[in-house]
């Protein structure tokens, strides 16, 4: 099934996943959302599938969400609901999906081209690729059980650096930390992860996803409270004024000032 923002190749059993937005680096809209969750679904029921591989076209991975549509630019025919949970739906997908899942960073990867890292059983990234977890400057907060899967994979203390200070992390860095498992150089980066991923499609599927479902029930609690909670946040902090700054500023091309903006809503308790 041809996909708009999702190129499909298969290979010996391995499907590869383009993120295929170039002219905006390859940033989720509402549109991939619903690519990307249909992939993964048709691919988890696809017995010729046995591995995938997810890329990104032309010198990026993904830069994130489409900060247009966060401004509020709702596609046409779609409803508020509708465009509201289609990330979260794609989450579901991604949650679940018990084939071995494979990562070639092959450029920048902002917000979910980081987050989506942690639920890839490898990650391999390219010298010269940069990392970057830009919730806390976009006045929003951390997505897809982040805030609990970065430190219970690289540390508190590294993970809350990570978020606080937004910046931008290299290639080496991310592997250093944990974010990836395999540095490569950018000419030798898809071939060394479909190797890896051929490989894993040599091997007893079955096998493979019963494993992974053993490993993904461990943390399967923690996960879907992570993502509950960080849904609460989000939803607290979409519109709020530290939010429409942020956001405001990218689109003007000018650095956000949020010296004088109000963060009324923290007197909630989260889970309120």
């Amino acid at each position: 099934m041809a996909r708009e923002t999702i190129l499909e190749e298969r290979h010996d059993g391995v499907l590869v996943l383009t993120l295929n937005r170039p002219q905006q680096k390859n940033a989720f809209n509402y549109r991939m959302w619903c690519d990307a969750r249909e992939a993964l679904a048709d691919a988890y029921a696809d017995d010729a599938v046995r591995v995938v591989v997810v890329t990104g076209a032309r010198g990026a991975f993904t830069a994130g969400q489409d900060l247009v549509e966060m401004g509020g630019q709702r596609p046409p025919g779609v409803d508020e609901r509708e465009f509201g949970t289609a990330f979260d739906r794609f989450m579901d997908a991604l949650c679940v999906f018990d084939k071995p899942l494979l990562a070639a960073v092959n450029g920048v990867g902002v917000g979910i081209g980081l987050t989506l890292l942690l639920h890839c059983d490898y990650a391999f990234i390219a010298r010269g690729a940069r990392l970057r977890a830009p919730f806390v400057t976009l006045g929003v907060v951390p997505e897809a059980a982040s805030s609990y899967l970065l430190p219970a994979i690289i540390g508190y203390r590294q993970a809350i650096d990570l978020l606080f200070e937004s910046d931008f992390i290299d290639a080496e860095r991310a592997v250093e930390l944990g974010l990836a498992t395999t540095l490569c150089e950018p000419e030798q980066l898809l071939e060394a992860t479909m190797a890896r991923a051929q490989a894993l499609a040599a091997k007893p599927l079955g096998s493979l996803r019963y494993t992974k479902r053993l490993v993904l029930e461990t943390r399967a609690d923690q996960v879907r409270l992570a993502r509950e909670r960080e849904n609460q946040g989000f939803a607290r902090r979409v519109g709020s004024p530290e939010n429409i700054e942020a956001v405001t500023a990218f689109l003007e091309k000018r650095p956000a000032d949020f010296s004088r903006v109000s963060s009324h809503d923290l007197d909630k308790p989260i889970g309120s």
